[in-house]
């Protein structure tokens, strides 16, 4: 009973309860051999074998049996009782273990069978499975167990081995996957549909390991199917090769399955998981140690030849007509990835070789040939150079062969390479035109090879779309003259076809993209558009109009009139100031291409727009379209911040598509480098392209920061270079961008945050890095005459005038700079392509002016120039730490700009000669600073200001932007920028750019000037030795050379004129700001200490007499100035009074208008020159020269009222000065007027010749008067009462030829008469003639026959007759005059009148009054301007008569 009940029990408890019994007794040493035996007797007993795996099992999947005790004790217990059966059975113990573990498998697998859907075991099996194949593998090695009997037993079974239980037989080393390849017999097709079913199935809840074990699963099988199959077949035995086929064939399967999946990717969502998971296996690194690098290179190799091959259902003249589906941006996204998998390993040079070998010995799969080339293109920028390489060796062998195969496959290529857009590859109508265009093109070898060639584009025309057949059209093939009529029948052919596809050929642009490009196709309306933008653009470079517009007026003339003409005339609101559309359409109309009706229309219909209103658009909004844009922006976001550089440009490549949407002018719209004319007023466009550009710079600025956070650009992926390449193939896109920066930078900077400042600063960086495929900028600005690269633009759009400017301005460039630097990785690519030289300027300017720390370390040239070695060492290490610093969000401005102030690379690019700071460009922006704005106070900004002038430019070398030492040429820069910035303010048209004249800090730039002109003074007066050209003359030869450049460009135009008195205005500013001494110079002679007034009375004469206003007038604060300079100077001098007199004198001989414009304004002079007189000499009265300017008008004011007064003892000019001064005084009063014509009276009546002299000087200060308000009419009254009293002189000095000698020509002898034509400008000496006739013809008949008795006046009336002529002819006559009776005399009749005269006069007068030689030369004169007046001229000649008036002429 007991017994009984003792064995049933141990029946029921388990092996760990019967071990544990055990083991809790502590047997002595010597009985634990003998223990175990009889525990193994007893066990072997009672035991069954089942049971005891079953058990075994149960512990391991409880994991309660201890590690080190578990394996020894079953497998002991497994070999003896099979040993034990096996003897009983008298069968082999290695039968019956395999007959053990198959019945224990298939238990295991049994449940799992039943659902077919299940591929994987549930994990309680799976734990029960390994525990099995654990215990079997001591078996195996114990030698109880055959391996191979086993898969020949269990591969018998109907039922098929799950690929699970396979892939843990194999991983635990009992059945090596690659003997069962050997040995099943049918094993592809079951292995086959068990990977397809693993790939694609999902459990409803798939646990995390269930994934790992079937990707364990599938990526064991793929690397023992590469390593198997994919060996060298030349080492191999006959079976191992059929091994190797049955994996070839196995993986051929799957990549057929796969690729028939792709096909089906659209509609069925769960094949599409499949194929995902089946492409992720495809990556070098999953093989592991089952495969060799030569295997793994076969494997690939074959796998993408098998893609491009496979099912090769589409001809070539289907790949033709569906080529522009397949594009990267419009094929499948897992096509591809495959091909990006399988083409990793491989160089861009093996990959189209091989492509090459594929094209030449199969018949492909032309929609995966060509999607491999267009992912080739985007994911590689290398592939571009080496698909121009297979090009030319296709069409070489084409031309060489006549090869039709291989001329298909080249344009096949070139139209795939051509749909990726610019950035990847030409368009294909620069292809065609670069391979056909020219006589070197592959066909110009022979008439045969010309033949061939349009053969073959013959027989495209079927098939091509209409795109490319207007590339042959637009751009054919050259063709030499005697072989045009075959060139003519394929155009002849093209047309037909497009006709027939109802495609007009006259609705082909004329500067249409024809690149076959993928995007919307453009509809005619909008090629006219861009056709009218495209020739408006050259014409507004070139000035005329371009000849392909010519040529289509001519030989398109429908396409002309009917689609070119209508969108140029578009209605719109005229410009006050034609533009360049306006004027490119007056030029089509100067040359008769616009009908005149059409035109007239025109101008209505632009009349009627006015009148509505002008502020609204056409703007339309796509919310489908900026949803995926929004999509496609955000998958971006997370792709850069994994730097997996294909599929960022797969994914930009995508963008770059819907782009093309949004803006449809498409990548590679216009033809060459376009350029953008930036309106900085209020911009309007579409609001979707507004919409769309902000999100684009949002997208790039969180791009920027997300990619910063954990890595300095240099470690990044070349992302954004690759961005900003995409946007700028958009030139509408660039267009709208540009726009929007620059209202950024100007407008809204101090309210962008440190992340947009960042993200929009390494925007500009790349931009700079692209500028020479980019777009240019045509700025507004009028002395922006060429157009400027993109970040010169936007660059100036960053102004550094106010405080918050200039903190804006700082905070952008050093986030700029710091990311030019960072991401460069050697010295010579930064300067050249990542520091954007104007920002870098900019920052040499503001550091220094808000840091002033780095006053004491400037940035110079001399800097020690390190190995390149050490600099990129330097380089590296100061990327962290400048790339921290800037990214910081607790950083201050100033701390960043410091710190980029001490890196060493951005001191080092100061010593490039683009990278330098000039002192004019200094001086430029320093002008342009508000003082009431500025960041710097009064005290500080004289500061900064010395310390620029004094401390840093004046030291530095010319070369370098500086002064070289030469604080004249300090001056010399300072002079030129305020003469620079007032004229630049004055031209100004737009408000918004106009350099105000008050609250700059042009008072502070004169206070410097003072400073420096102080010193050279005092300099110059303490050496031993003063130069002979001191401050005055240098200064006074600066501004004679400005004068003359102003005068230079066209001595007809008044542009140069206006530029004349706009450079003296400014420099006379500048002048009052000098020490008036300074125009004085002190000379010492003999001893004697005397003043030289020669350089004064130079400037008067040459420069400022040209630009009076009224003309012979100096203003008064002039006069006052040189006036204050004589006796200032005059202190120096030992007889300071006997020195002022003599520079009187001299000025009154050699500079008349100072001496008239010191009369005109004596009552306002008086007072200031007394006192100042008075001061310098301790009370002494006025010099007796000037005093005796007072003593002359004193005369002329009081003889005019007729009191008696004593005549003073002065020169003519002085008296006639006054006299002058007094009448005008007068020529209100009658009592007066009527005492002025007395003096007249009286002078003309006394014989002595200084009255003549007072009379003719004043006869020429009153024409000034009279052709001075004709130049700039003032006063109504005053031109009359010039002309009345200058008939009453006339009338007086009629009878004597004194008064003729003022109508002389400048360039005659010199007279006496000669120094007072020194007081008019240019302007009135040209116009003396007119004055002549004018006053002539206004006398009394017997005046006038009393002129024409006078000595010389046929003489002077020829001349100035001539002179008047010419005046007509260079358009330069004055306006009509007002007579006091309210008529106007009109220039054309004061040449009649005066012609009428004259040839009245030449008839009255005796033919012996002038020489037959000067008879002679006046009628040569006359010939060519009117023959009439020379033909009465040679009427009087007398060769052997001499006139009586030689001697006077």
């Amino acid at each position: 009973m007991s017994s009984s009940t003792s064995c049933d029990t141990s029946q029921k408890r388990t092996l760990t309860s019967l071990l544990a019994g055990r083991v809790v007794k502590q047997p002595k040493q010597e009985d634990v051999q003998g223990l175990q035996e009889a525990a193994i007797h007893l066990l072997n007993q009672h035991l069954n074998l089942s049971s005891l795996l079953l058990e075994v099992g149960e512990n391991a999947e409880q994991k309660k049996t201890p590690d080190d005790l578990l394996p020894a004790i079953s497998g002991s217990l497994l070999e003896s009782e099979l040993r034990r059966q096996a003897g009983v059975l008298g069968i082999p113990v290695v039968g019956l273990s395999v007959k053990l573990v198959l019945d224990r498998l298939k238990e295991i697998t049994a449940a799992e069978e039943e659902d077919k859907r299940t591929v994987l075991l549930p994990f309680s099996q799976r734990v029960q499975l390994c525990t099995l194949l654990q215990s079997t593998k001591e078996l195996l090695s114990l030698g109880s167990f055959c391996p191979k009997l086993f898969w020949q037993e269990y591969w018998k079974d109907k039922k098929q081995p799950k690929l699970e239980v396979v892939h843990h037989l194999h991983s635990y080393n009992i059945l090596s996957f690659k003997y069962i390849l050997e040995r099943a017999e049918g094993i592809k097709s079951w292995l086959v549909s068990e990977l397809k079913a693993l790939c694609s199935w999902t459990a409803p809840q798939v646990q995390q390991e269930e994934k790992q074990i079937r990707q364990e699963v599938l990526s064991t099988v793929l690397a023992v199917l590469v390593g198997t199959g994919f060996e060298d077949s030349l080492d191999l035995a006959a079976p191992n090769k059929r091994t190797c086929l049955l994996c070839s064939s196995v993986m051929d399967d799957m990549l057929s399955w796969l690729l028939d999946t792709l096909d089906k990717t659209q509609t069925q969502q769960s094949d599409e998981a499949a194929a995902v998971l089946w492409i992720q296996l495809f990556d070098a690194s999953l093989c592991g140690v089952y495969a060799s690098p030569e295997s793994l290179h076969r494997f690939f190799k074959q796998s993408l030849t098998y893609t491009l091959t496979y099912k090769p259902r589409l001809k070539v003249s289907d790949a033709i007509a569906k080529q522009n589906e397949w594009s990267f941006a419009k094929i499948s996204r897992l096509l591809t990835s495959l091909f990006h998998k399988l083409a990793v390993i491989f160089s861009i040079e093996e990959l189209l070789c091989h492509l090459e070998q594929v094209l030449e010995t199969h018949e492909v799969n032309w929609k995966n040939v060509l999607s491999f080339l267009s992912a080739l293109l985007v994911y590689n920028p290398n592939t571009q150079a080496g698909l121009r390489d297979l090009l030319s060796r296709l069409l070489s062998l084409a031309f060489q062969s006549y090869d039709s195969e291989n001329i298909v496959t080249a344009f096949l290529l070139a139209r795939q390479g051509a749909l990726e857009g610019p950035s990847f590859f030409p368009s294909y109508s620069d292809w065609f035109k670069m391979s056909f265009g020219g006589v070197s093109g592959y066909h110009g070898s022979s008439k045969k090879s010309l033949v061939f060639l349009l053969k073959f584009l013959s027989d495209l025309v079927p098939y091509d779309p209409p795109h490319y057949l207007k590339v042959h059209i637009l751009h054919p093939p050259y063709v030499a003259v005697k072989h045009r009529s075959l060139l003519l029948e394929y155009v002849s052919l093209a047309k037909t076809r497009l006709t027939d596809l109802k495609v007009s050929v006259e609705d082909m642009g004329i500067y249409e993209d024809v690149s076959g490009a993928p995007g919307a196709p453009v509809q005619p309306q909008c090629q006219a558009l861009q056709d009218v933008e495209k020739a408006v653009s050259l014409f507004e470079n070139t000035g005329r109009i371009s000849a392909t517009v010519m040529e289509a007026s001519i030989f398109r003339r429908p396409y002309f009139l009917t689609r070119f003409l209508p969108a140029l005339l578009t209605p719109r609101v005229l410009p006050v100031t034609a533009d360049s559309q306006m004027s490119f359409i007056e030029a089509l109309k100067k040359a008769d291409k616009i009908p005149a009706a059409q035109y007239s229309c025109y101008i209505e219909s632009c009349q009627k727009q006015r009148q509505q209103d002008m502020g609204r658009l056409c703007m339309e909004n796509d919310n489908g379209l900026q949803e995926v844009l929004r999509v496609q922006l955000q998958e971006l976001q997370g792709l850069t911040v994994d730097g997996n550089e294909g599929e960022i440009l797969s994914q930009l490549s995508r963008i770059s598509h819907t782009l093309s949407v949004i803006f449809p002018d498409g990548p590679g719209g216009l033809i060459g480098q376009t350029v953008i004319k930036l309106n900085t007023d209020p911009y309007l466009c579409p609001e979707l392209h507004v919409k769309v550009v902000n999100m684009i710079l949002r997208n790039f600025c969180q791009c920027m920061l997300d990619t910063s956070k954990t890595n300095p650009p240099n470690k990044q992926s070349p992302w954004a270079a690759q961005y900003v390449s995409v946007l700028l193939d958009h030139t509408q896109l660039v267009s709208v961008l540009v726009h929007r920066l620059w209202d950024l930078f100007r407008n809204q900077g101090s309210s962008l945050s440190a992340a947009h400042v960042l993200g929009l600063a390494a925007f500009v960086v790349h931009l700079h890095a692209t500028s020479t495929k980019s777009s240019l900028v045509q700025m507004s600005l009028p002395q922006q005459s060429k157009p400027v690269c993109l970040t010169e633009a936007l660059g100036s759009a960053l102004l550094c005038t106010t405080h918050t400017s200039m903190s804006f301005c700082l905070r952008f460039c050093v986030a700029a700079l710091c990311y030019g630097i960072c991401i460069g990785d050697s010295v010579s690519q930064l300067q050249l392509d990542h520091i954007p030289i104007n920002l870098y300027k900019k920052l040499l300017y503001l550091i220094p002016r808000l840091v002033p720390e780095a006053r004491r370390t400037p940035v110079t040239s001399e800097y020690p120039r390190a190995s390149v070695l050490s600099l990129e060492e330097n380089l590296e290490d100061n990327h962290p730490g400048l790339w921290r610093i800037t990214t910081d969000t607790n950083t201050t401005w100033r701390k960043s700009a410091w710190q980029l102030w001490q890196n060493t690379v951005f001191r080092q690019l100061v010593q490039q000669p683009e990278h330098q700071l000039f002192f004019s460009e200094w001086l430029a922006t320093e002008l342009k600073v508000k003082r009431n704005e500025d960041a710097l106070s009064d005290p500080e900004r004289q500061e900064y200001q010395q310390w620029a002038c004094m401390a840093f430019y004046l030291s530095r070398p010319v070369e370098l932007g500086g002064c070289g030492g030469d604080m004249r040429n300090l001056c010399s820069h300072i002079v030129h920028a305020i003469m620079d910035q007032q004229l630049c303010g004055q031209s100004q048209v737009n408000p918004e750019y106009r350099i105000s004249q008050t609250g700059t800090c042009l008072p502070d730039i004169l206070s410097r000037l003072q400073e420096l002109v102080f010193d050279m003074e005092l300099t110059g007066q303490s050496s031993s030795r003063r130069r002979e050209d001191g401050v005055l003359d240098f200064l006074l030869m600066q501004v004679s050379q400005r004068c003359s450049s102003s005068l230079t460009s066209d001595p007809q135009s008044i542009s140069p004129e206006l530029s004349l008195q706009h450079t003296m205005q400014t420099w006379n500013r500048v002048l009052l700001a000098l020490p008036s001494v300074l125009f004085v110079k002190v000379k010492n002679e003999g001893g004697r200490t005397t003043l030289d007034c020669h350089t004064l009375i130079q400037h008067v004469n040459q420069d400022q007499r040209k630009v009076c206003s009224p003309a012979g007038l100096l203003p008064y604060h002039l006069t006052a100035h040189f006036l204050r300079g004589i006796f200032n100077a005059s202190i120096r001098c030992g007889q300071s009074s006997g020195e002022v007199n003599k520079a009187w004198s001299q000025i009154s001989l050699h500079c008349p208008l100072l001496l008239v414009s010191t009369v005109h304004w004596w009552d306002q002079l008086s007072p200031m020159l007394a006192s100042l007189w008075h001061r310098l000499c301790a009370g002494e009265p006025l010099p007796e020269k000037l005093q005796l300017v007072a003593d002359c008008l004193h005369w002329a004011c009081s003889s005019s009222k007729s009191v008696p007064a004593h005549v003073p003892s002065a020169p003519a000019l002085l008296f006639a000065a006054s006299l002058h001064c007094a009448w005008k005084g007068a020529a209100r009063d009658r009592e007066m007027s009527q005492g002025f014509k007395t003096i007249l009276e009286m002078l003309g009546q006394k014989k002595e010749k200084q009255n003549r002299q007072v009379l003719v000087f004043l006869l020429f200060l009153c024409i000034i008067d009279l052709l001075s308000f004709l130049l700039c009419p003032q006063e109504e009254e005053s031109c009359p009462s010039a002309k009345e009293l200058c008939a009453d002189i006339l009338t007086v000095l009629i009878d004597f030829p004194d008064w003729l000698l003022i109508f002389k020509s400048p360039k005659a002898e010199p007279d006496l008469y000669q120094s007072v034509t020194l007081v008019a400008p240019g302007e009135c000496t040209r116009l003396m003639p007119w004055a002549f006739y004018s006053l002539l013809l206004k006398l009394s008949p017997e005046t006038l026959e009393r002129a024409v008795n006078c000595p010389g006046f046929l003489h002077t009336a020829v001349l100035c007759y001539i002179n008047l002529i010419q005046l007509f002819l260079d358009g330069k006559t004055p306006n009509p005059i007002t007579e006091p009776d309210g008529s106007q005399m009109e220039p054309l009749q004061i040449l009649s009148r005066a012609q009428h005269f004259l040839l009245t006069t030449i008839s009255q007068t005796s033919s012996t009054i002038l020489s037959s030689n000067i008879f002679s030369q006046l009628g040569a004169q006359c010939a060519e301007l009117d023959p009439q007046v020379a033909a009465a001229l040679s009427l009087h000649r007398t060769p052997n008569r001499l006139s009586p008036e030689m001697d006077f002429l």
